[in-house]
């Protein structure tokens, strides 16, 4: 009875756009960012910040990305590995290379050049789709991988072909402790994440939903699939680009190409499968899904193995960590297409109405 809008008037068209506008639901946004920003750092310990806070926020920012080119434009994709290593290379040397880069700066220039790959990568969307367009954007996948072990000038000339970073500050402010990592992330998402909320709200957002639903009849009223499907390319470019960096300087701070290989692409894309394609809210969803997972499986295996006298190896739990991935695909896609984003939509439905009959 207290998840209701009753009373809640809406008096100007302005009001009925709001990005949540029940009262409630802004009220809870508002106390986790709140409970993030203050409440984590107070209780979370360093193992915490570094196994999982820190890569859950990293990997929901690019979960965004995939999920505005692949759930809101409906552009298969397989490159986001590749677009994640653009940004944090093309960072990595704007920091070394321009004096007094700003590490925010450098971050964005990653993001900007990333734009550039994903643009030119997504031509072929223009002309193709489905696997089709899978098979091309998976040509970026390997020509980056090829690059970024093969030149030189992107890792520096360093011997080992890795490259690492260190030092990291905002106006003064070092960036050295896993909470002060976690607090950098998490501005980036928060914004980020307010950013892409506001754009699938926006024009151009409708126009990347009317591309997925149908092209050709988007195209008879006049949206132009050129500008919508290379817009789309590009802001979801952009952001898995400035994930990327914040991948390599603030999570890795040390890493080669293999850091942003196929499997990177393929964890993105069952993000998105398992949180739920078309949803910012299932971006982070399906992330603290893929991030938790091999970690409770890592520690719950052995013990269940333990209580009924069987002796589980690291590689057993491996396997069977992707079986569990595999098995979540495949039932996501038959019985929720929506994952777990529609879950949740379906629960506050039920709240709404709850306790009388429906």
């Amino acid at each position: 009875m207290f998840y209701r809008e009753n009373g809640q008037f809406k008096t100007s068209y302005r009001s009925d756009q709001q990005i949540f506008p029940i009262a409630q639901d802004r009220w809870a946004i508002l106390t986790i960012i709140a409970f993030a920003f203050i409440g984590v750092p107070l209780l979370a310990d360093e193992y915490l910040f570094r196994a999982i806070f820190i890569p859950f926020l990293i990997l929901a920012l690019a979960a965004i990305g995939v999920n505005i080119l692949v759930g809101y434009c409906g552009q298969i994709s397989l490159g986001s590995g590749a677009f994640m290593a653009v940004g944090a290379y093309m960072a990595y040397n704007a920091l070394i290379r321009v004096e007094g880069m700003p590490l925010i700066a450098a971050l964005l220039i990653g993001g900007f050049f990333a734009t550039l790959v994903g643009i030119f990568f997504g031509i072929p969307s223009l002309r193709v789709k489905g696997l089709y367009l899978a098979v091309a954007t998976l040509a970026a996948q390997f020509f980056c991988d090829w690059a970024f072990l093969r030149i030189g000038w992107f890792t520096n000339h360093t011997a080992s072909g890795s490259v690492s970073v260190s030092n990291l500050q905002v106006l003064g402010w070092q960036i050295n402790t896993p909470v002060e990592k976690y607090l950098f992330c998490l501005g980036f998402v928060v914004v980020f994440a307010l950013l892409a909320k506001n754009l699938v709200r926006s024009a151009i957002g409708r126009e990347w939903m009317a591309i997925r639903d149908m092209d050709v009849a988007a195209a008879v009223i006049g949206i132009r699939p050129m500008y919508a499907k290379l817009s789309a390319f590009a802001v979801s470019s952009f952001i898995i680009g400035v994930a990327g960096g914040l991948w390599g300087f603030v999570h890795l701070g040390s890493w080669e190409p293999a850091a942003f290989s196929i499997d990177r692409s393929f964890q993105l894309l069952f993000m998105v499968i398992i949180g739920g394609m078309g949803s910012i809210m299932g971006s982070f969803f399906g992330a603290a899904f893929i991030v938790v997972l091999p970690i409770f499986l890592n520690q719950f295996l052995p013990w269940a193995g333990g209580l009924v006298g069987l002796s589980i190896s690291t590689a057993a739990v491996s396997h069977t960590e992707f079986m569990i991935f595999g098995a979540l695909i495949v039932w996501f896609l038959i019985v929720e297409p929506h994952g777990l984003a529609r879950l949740w939509s379906i629960g506050k439905q039920k709240l709404r109405l709850w306790p009388f009959p429906h």
